[in-house]
């Protein structure tokens, strides 16, 4: 296959399978771009998911025309783009009637109910797989447990990773 049909079906998988929304795709991204593709190093795919935090709208989107371009330059970009979205607008389109028609039925809410934690599970791997390359300091680990902290006294997401932001370009340089 083409890279830009590897970039496209990557991509397309992490939107078909992201259940969760944002934080539950993270996982599907780092498997697709640093352990089958080899696309990202695990600090690469690190920086990638900081300057998409930083940005506005979906991760996943953002992600995708990141490392698509990264990887490939705008064709590259483009091709991941579509491929994260397209399968997952079509199969969401498909679904989304049957979903809400059948969501009181025992084993839909049951699957709804199960992928919860699974999420969690997902998440707290991420974390755990990460943590080595984005804590390599005990400046990074202040930082990390001052978000940790800050998300815990409910500030919101944006108002932390700004504040990383000025906090790094002023002292940490």
């Amino acid at each position: 296959m083409s890279l830009l049909t590897d970039i496209a079906l990557g991509w397309a998988r992490v939107g078909v399978f992201g259940f969760g929304g944002g934080p539950g795709m993270i996982p599907l991204m780092q498997a697709e771009c640093v352990q089958a593709n080899g696309w990202l190093t695990d600090e690469q795919f690190l920086e990638a998911i900081a300057a998409s935090s930083a940005l506005p709208g979906p991760i996943a989107v953002k992600m995708s025309v990141l490392v698509g371009a990264q990887v490939a330059g705008v064709p590259g970009a483009m091709a991941a783009f579509v491929g994260v979205t397209v399968p997952a607008v079509a199969l969401i389109s498909l679904l989304a009637g049957a979903l809400m028609q059948f969501r009181a039925t025992p084993a839909v809410s049951g699957a709804m109910r199960a992928v919860q934690p699974a999420v969690v599970g997902l998440l707290a791997w991420t974390v755990v797989s990460l943590a080595p390359d984005g804590i390599r300091s005990w400046s990074g680990a202040l930082m990390a447990g001052g978000a940790l902290a800050a998300l815990a006294f409910k500030i919101h997401p944006a108002v932390v990773i700004v504040s990383a932001m000025i906090i790094g370009a002023v002292f940490m340089r």
